[in-house]
């Protein structure tokens, strides 16, 4: 048996390895490459190690969600996001049960009630692997849009793990199923206690050391692997408890995560070449079945999510990008699936369980191509049909002035955008915050007169920010769909952008920014300058180290490890 899971890892690496040389050659999104090395080895492989592997990947996977929820970003838009997927649930699950029953019938597959209720949760979750941007690094999730369909990933994994907890009953009664979800309490309750009191003790007793740290967060993970294996529920359930264990939105943890992203992409890997694998060559129903959940997930369920956003008041792009980062069947889905297969007082059909693959790898090849072109996507499709219908929520939290003139706008309240906020007041000059992340709401509120929480990509925040008649914007954010849409406004103020290299900080410069921001530039000149300073006498190094230290006590005072990604 573990001869045979080594060959299949080793089968799977191999071909991941190789999709991954043509993903980066092409400069293409990785996951359609695994899907279709997974698709290509698959005759290599057991279809039971394959199971097997899918699990352990999701559970890893699942794990590193539940690190990187940050409860405080959420909480000023949980209510929205609830909302909107409570609304979802109500409208797309009794369509897709009732699609999914209506075939099991017309088709004559055993338990179609069974059938129906496998199919509307593979319709209903949504991904939180590829729809959070797990494999992405941009500042998405820390933007309103992320922390929505942040919010509504957490809510479809919350209901996964019930159903999980419910399906891994021995027999469907009554008492089986409470045991169960007895289970799944005390496993969160577990989690709740080391989270609150034993992760705070083994980061005093590691001392400083981030190796350390990192392996008593790994012994966490595996023992509620351990125990959820013991009392006979899914891994995944158990991945789950210990992501909510060591999850920690300060610095203490960002040693856990910088860990855990080195070997996130292992497990990734592992993940999308066993959907490839587990896909088939379909026949006349599974195709039927398929094309059925592509459509609810493709399109109904970002349709019924804009509609929801739009309805909550957020305005047209905000709306749109949240929809699109749920249009994917869950991983959690593939799970249930899977545990259906394996359990034998469930029954999932072979065309059911073949259906939900075929529709989840299709989904996922389809989220990670649009992801990549979403505004022009946003452009040709939503932007036409719903901007500028509501922009009640930019309205409710922006608070500025009728009479602004040649005022400075800054874009981003991060550490930058802090010394420039500071600078303005230093020197009386009005200004505007402009900022799209709820974790940092709450201090623009407290800290600036002016400013504008919404999207700086939408011109609706820009025409409250009073952009026609500003004397100078400042974006402090490095990312360049962002900078190029300021300029391509041709403001009449002078615009200072940010770039993260000069070949793109030149790009910048011809397309009208006056000045661009290249931290690496910037951080040589102050070094530069600083060594003249403690050449020059003791004064100067003196009051060197002074500003040094003032410099570290006011980045600790706002919040290391934002300013740090900041």
């Amino acid at each position: 048996m573990a001869e045979a899971v080594v060959l299949a890892l080793a089968v799977i690496f191999v071909g991941a390895g190789l999709a991954g040389l043509l993903a980066n050659h092409f400069d293409l999104p990785p996951v359609p490459f695994y899907i279709a090395a997974g698709f290509l080895v698959a005759p290599l492989l057991d279809e039971g190690d394959v199971l097997q592997l899918a699990l352990w990947g999701i559970a890893f996977l699942v794990f590193v969600f539940g690190i990187r929820v940050e409860f405080g970003g959420l909480r000023s838009v949980l209510r929205d996001g609830e909302v909107a997927a409570m609304t979802q649930l109500l409208v797309v699950a009794p369509i897709a049960f009732g699609a999914g029953y209506g075939f099991a019938v017309a088709f004559d597959l055993a338990e179609p009630l069974q059938n129906g209720l496998f199919f509307a949760a593979a319709a209903t979750l949504s991904s939180t692997l590829v729809g959070s941007g797990l494999l992405d690094r941009d500042l998405r999730a820390t933007l309103v849009h992320g922390r929505l369909a942040s919010s509504i990933h957490l809510f479809d994994d919350l209901v996964a793990v019930g159903v999980l907890l419910v399906i891994s009953a021995e027999v469907l009664t009554a008492d089986a199923v409470t045991s169960k979800l007895g289970y799944g309490v005390l496993f969160i309750l577990a989690a709740l206690a080391i989270h609150r009191h034993g992760f705070g003790t083994l980061i005093r007793a590691a001392d400083g050391s981030d190796e350390l740290v990192l392996m008593g967060s790994i012994s966490i993970l595996i023992g509620f692997l351990a125990a959820a294996e013991y009392v006979g529920i899914s891994i995944v359930v158990g991945a789950f408890a210990a992501g909510l264990a060591i999850h920690d939105e300060g610095a203490r943890t960002l040693e856990v995560r910088n860990g855990i992203e080195s070997i996130r992409d292992f497990f990734a890997a592992i993940f999308f070449v066993t959907v490839g694998a587990l896909v088939t060559i379909p026949t006349l129903e599974v195709g039927l079945f398929a094309a059925v959940l592509v459509v609810l997930v493709l399109l109904v369920n970002p349709l019924v999510m804009v509609l929801a956003f739009s309805y909550e008041g957020y305005d047209a792009r905000t709306a749109f990008l949240s929809a699109t980062s749920l249009n994917q069947v869950s991983e959690l889905a593939i799970v249930i699936a899977i545990q259906a297969a394996l359990f034998d007082h469930l029954t999932i059909a072979t065309a059911t369980f073949e259906a939900i693959i075929l529709a989840a790898a299709v989904t996922m090849v389809a989220a990670s191509l649009v992801r990549r072109r979403e505004e022009l996507f946003f452009e040709a499709l939503a932007g036409r049909l719903i901007r500028g219908h509501q922009t009640r929520k930019i309205d409710e939290r922006s608070d500025v002035e009728d009479d602004r003139a040649d005022h400075v706008i800054i874009v981003g309240y991060g550490r930058q955008g802090r010394w420039l906020a500071d600078a303005c007041e230093e020197a009386d000059r009005r200004y505007v915050v402009i900022d799209n992340d709820p974790i940092v709401w709450g201090e623009i509120r407290r800290e600036c007169d002016e400013y504008v929480l919404g999207d700086a990509m939408a011109s609706y925040t820009w025409e409250i920010a009073g952009v026609d008649s500003a004397a100078l914007v400042i974006s402090t954010v490095d990312h360049r769909p962002l900078s190029a849409s300021l300029l391509e406004r041709e403001p009449d103020a002078d615009v200072v952008v940010r770039a993260d290299t000069s070949a793109e900080a030149s790009e910048l410069l011809g397309l009208g920014a006056t000045y661009v921001m290249v931290p690496n530039v910037l951080a040589g000149d102050q070094l530069v300058r600083n060594v003249e300073r403690a050449m020059a006498d003791d004064a100067s190094r003196a009051r060197l180290g002074e500003e040094h230290r003032e410099l570290f006590e006011s980045l600790e005072r706002h919040g290391f490890v934002r300013q740090f990604e900041r």
